[in-house]
C-alpha cells in the first residue's frame, strides 16, 4: 500500500485524504494551523459539482450537517429591480443541492470525518521543505520533525510552501478586486427562502443569503488595487464598514443596511489567482487545490474544484498502472477545467467578461462520469483524450 503525505488540512487536503483512504491508500494529513478553524471568518458555497464529489467520498452527511441549502439564484440591479430568479444547480437531488457554509465549519466537518475513518490529521505541522529522492519523499517541519512517504500532495493553499519546491518563481497575483465578508442578525432582508441574491450595484457587486435561523451571510466585491498587508493586518470591522458603506448607499436594496448592521463579524481579503500554466508536479510531489489553481472568488468554485481534484486524483492513482502515469492522467483531466475557471473568474473580477456560470469545459454528464467512483479512469482515458475535460 502506497503511503501518501498530504500537506494542508483544508478542503483540498482533507478531502484528498478521504478519497485516498477510500481508494485503498495510506494517507496522513499535516496541517500548519493548530486547529481546524483556518479562515473561519469567510464563507463559501459548495456548488452541485462539489456536492457530487462529496457524495463519491461518502461524506455528504458530514457536510450537510452544517450550513444551509441554496436552491435558487436571484439577480437584482442597483435599483433593487429583479432581473432574474431561477433554480440553481441540480435541485432535484438533495445530495447535489448547493450549500452555503463557513469555511472553518467545512474544514472541521471534513477533518472530523477523516478522524472517524482513522486517517491521521496532525495539527501544528508547518512545512519548511520537501526532499524528493529515488526511493521516497520527505517533508521537514519547523518543529524539527519529518515524515516520509511514496508521494507528497501539496494542498497548502495560495501561499503554498510545496509550490516553492516545484515552481519557485510562481507567485499569486491580484485579480483586480478585494472582497468583504460579513454576517448579521440585526437586519432581515426580504426574499425567497433558500435563495442567494446577487446585486449588480453601482459601486460594488454584492450578494447575500439568509440562513434558516435568520442570520444573513453577505459579501461585496470591490474593484481596486489590492490592500496592503499592513492595511489587512491593522484594519478593524469599523474601518471596513467606513470603507464599504459609501459604495453602497447610492443604491436601493438592503446592501447598505446589512453592512451597517454588521458588528464584529466582518473581514476583507484580496482577490488573487495563480497564473495558468504553473507547473503542478515534480518527481513524487504534486500540487492540488488552491496551491495549484487558485482563482478569484467571482465564480464561487474554489472549494468545489478542490473536491473534484480529490476524487479524480485518488481514482487516477487507483486506476493507472504506475504513479507517473497516474499523475499525468490527473493533470490531463484536471488542468483544462480548472484553468478555464481561473480565466473566467479573473475576467469577471476585472470586469472584462460576465457569464452566469464558470465551471466549463466538460459537460455535466462527462463530469459525472469522471467523478463516479466506479468509473475506471485509466480504461476510459481514450474517451477523454483531446476533449479538454
Amino acid at each position: 500500500m502506497a503511503r501518501v503525505l498530504v500537506i494542508g488540512g483544508g478542503v483540498a487536503g482533507t478531502a484528498t485524504a478521504l478519497a485516498l483512504h477510500k481508494a485503498g491508500f495510506e494517507a496522513e494529513v499535516h496541517e500548519a494551523h493548530p486547529d481546524s478553524a483556518e479562515d473561519i471568518g469567510a464563507f463559501l458555497t459548495l456548488a452541485s459539482n462539489g456536492m457530487r464529489a462529496l457524495a463519491q467520498l461518502d461524506a455528504s452527511a458530514a457536510v450537510t450537517a452544517v450550513g444551509f441549502p441554496l436552491t435558487s439564484l436571484r439577480l437584482l440591479d442597483d435599483r433593487a429591480t429583479e432581473l432574474a430568479h431561477a433554480p440553481m444547480g441540480e435541485v432535484s437531488d438533495p445530495l447535489l443541492t448547493y450549500r452555503c457554509l463557513r469555511r472553518g465549519e467545512l474544514n472541521t466537518a471534513l477533518q472530523t470525518e477523516a478522524a472517524r475513518r482513522g486517517i491521521p490529521v496532525r495539527h501544528g505541522a508547518r512545512l519548511t521543505s520537501v526532499e524528493d529522492g529515488p526511493d521516497g519523499v520527505t517533508a521537514r517541519f519547523t518543529d524539527g520533525g519529518t515524515a516520509s512517504g511514496d508521494l507528497l500532495i501539496g494542498a497548502d493553499g495560495l501561499h503554498s510552501v510545496v509550490r516553492r519546491s516545484i515552481s519557485p518563481t510562481t507567485r499569486p497575483f491580484p485579480s483586480g478586486q478585494y472582497v468583504f465578508y460579513g454576517y448579521t442578525r440585526a437586519a432581515a432582508p426580504s426574499g425567497p427562502e433558500a435563495c442567494i441574491t446577487m446585486v449588480r450595484g453601482s459601486g460594488a457587486a454584492f450578494g447575500y443569503a439568509v440562513s434558516p435561523d435568520g442570520e444573513t451571510y453577505w459579501f461585496a466585491r470591490v474593484n481596486g488595487d489590492p490592500l496592503t498587508a499592513e492595511e489587512l493586518a491593522q484594519g478593524t470591522p469599523a474601518h471596513w464598514r467606513e470603507l464599504l458603506l459609501p459604495l453602497l448607499r447610492a443604491d436601493a436594496g438592503p446592501a447598505a443596511d446589512l453592512v451597517a448592521a454588521t458588528d464584529e463579524d466582518l473581514m476583507v481579503t484580496n482577490a488573487t489567482e495563480i497564473p495558468t500554466g504553473t507547473p503542478w508536479r515534480s518527481g513524487r510531489t504534486l500540487l492540488i487545490g488552491d496551491a495549484a489553481h487558485a482563482a478569484s472568488p467571482a465564480t464561487g468554485q474554489g472549494a468545489s474544484m478542490a473536491l473534484e481534484d480529490a476524487v479524480v486524483l485518488a481514482k487516477s492513482l487507483r486506476d493507472a498502472p504506475d504513479t507517473d502515469s497516474a499523475l499525468a492522467l490527473y493533470e490531463e483531466l484536471r488542468r483544462p477545467r480548472v484553468e478555464h475557471n481561473i480565466t473566467v473568474s479573473g475576467n469577471i473580477s476585472r470586469g472584462t467578461h460576465t457569464p452566469s456560470t464558470a465551471p466549463r469545459p466538460a459537460p455535466d454528464e462527462e463530469l459525472a462520469r469522471l467523478l463516479d467512483w466506479d468509473t475506471d479512469l485509466w480504461a476510459a482515458r481514450p474517451a477523454h483524450h483531446g476533449q479538454g475535460s
